[in-house]
């Protein structure tokens, strides 16, 4: 079902009047549109990209505090930048970030979004929403929270992206395209939710298709989402809380980040045997079990077995290195264990 809405510029004077009295006072807005900070917009949206805007905000901070500039970024090293960036999850981000300040602090920031297309880590989304909100350039944005905005607003149960893009170029404020662009995505990320839509507070109701309908969410339709795979894997402390073993990381998710030694298991393999490749490859003498934990990590859920182990290897300050949450958990299955030695005295416990 396809429902007109009224004449474009109906639309886009309700939902920027609407946007100008209750739009997100966020930090990378400060400014007049077309006149902010490039590099603290181009930070905000790269961090936002796979974090939430409640919780990015207290990484945004942390990360602005330690690199208040592109210089600063740029001249910072790939573990300082990974450590800033640590608990934001899909590090590449970060990776391609410092990679990208490197160009522009030696060729000055990107004019329009060809430029901001150009540079690593960044595609379509974030060039448009640089380029529109730092430059003012006319450039429409389709993220999630524009897709489920639009699916309803036209009453689309399962849009694709080329129709997205292209209902998104059609309503774009050419005066205020910045403006829009963030209208549009506050409106869904505050309004136009996925499962209890407001929609007594849209200012676009009376032209939604879907609320027509009586069930506005169901649009759009959910996306099929990839199986999750389950992963074991077996990690050994071999240390303490405060220094241990530390292995740097590879591959894109983590790479670069440093962590406790891993093994994922591989088929038909057991914990106990994969702890004994692990320690034999570490020249280390395998210890007790010190529990399992639980991770999501894109299309996996991991369950790690965590030892503790014995040997002679050099070991890192824990508190100084770039480390995923994943090694965080496992780090936190010592301190558990030693507060409840601790506490086993004051319960009636022998010692021990």
């Amino acid at each position: 079902m396809t429902a007109v809405p009224d004449p474009i510029p109906r639309l886009r004077k309700a939902l920027l009047a609407w946007f100008d009295a209750s739009g997100r006072a966020l930090p990378w807005r400060l400014g007049a549109e077309g006149r902010r900070d490039p590099y603290r917009v181009w930070v905000a949206e790269i961090l936002l990209q796979q974090t939430q805007v409640a919780r990015g905000l207290h990484y945004y901070d942390r990360f602005l505090e330690a690199f208040p500039d592109v210089g600063a970024l740029a001249a910072a090293s790939t573990h300082a930048v990974l450590k800033a960036w640590e608990g934001c999850g899909y590090y590449a981000r970060a990776r391609n970030l410092h990679r990208a300040a490197g160009i522009i602090a030696a060729d000055g920031f990107p004019s329009d979004y060809g430029g901001w297309l150009a540079l690593p880590g960044v595609g379509p989304y974030t060039a448009a929403a640089v380029s529109s909100l730092a430059h003012g350039e006319a450039r429409a944005v389709n993220d999630g929270n524009v897709r489920r905005v639009l699916a309803r607003l036209y009453g689309e149960a399962r849009p694709t992206d080329a129709w997205i893009q292209a209902r998104a170029d059609a309503l774009l404020s050419p005066v205020r395209p910045g403006a829009w662009n963030e209208a549009v995505m506050d409106l869904g990320a505050t309004v136009c939710t996925p499962k209890a839509p407001r929609c007594a507070a849209c200012p676009l109701a009376a032209h939604c298709a879907a609320l027509a309908t009586g069930t506005p969410t169901a649009f759009p339709a959910p996306k099929v989402r990839a199986a999750v795979r389950a992963v074991e894997a077996v990690a050994v402390l071999i240390g303490n809380g405060q220094e241990a073993v530390l292995e740097r990381r590879g591959g894109g998710l983590l790479g670069g980040l440093m962590g406790l030694p891993t093994r994922e298991l591989v088929p038909q393999e057991t914990a106990a045997t994969a702890l004994e490749a692990l320690c034999k490859r570490l020249d280390a003498r395998p210890g007790e079990l010190l529990g399992q934990v639980q991770h999501r990590m894109t299309h996996r859920q991991i369950t790690l077995h965590v030892y503790a182990a014995a040997s002679s290897l050099p070991r890192q300050v824990v508190a100084t290195a770039a480390l995923s949450r994943l090694d965080h958990k496992a780090l936190g299955l010592l301190r558990t264990r030693q507060d409840s030695l601790f506490a086993a005295p004051l319960m009636g416990r022998s010692s021990i």
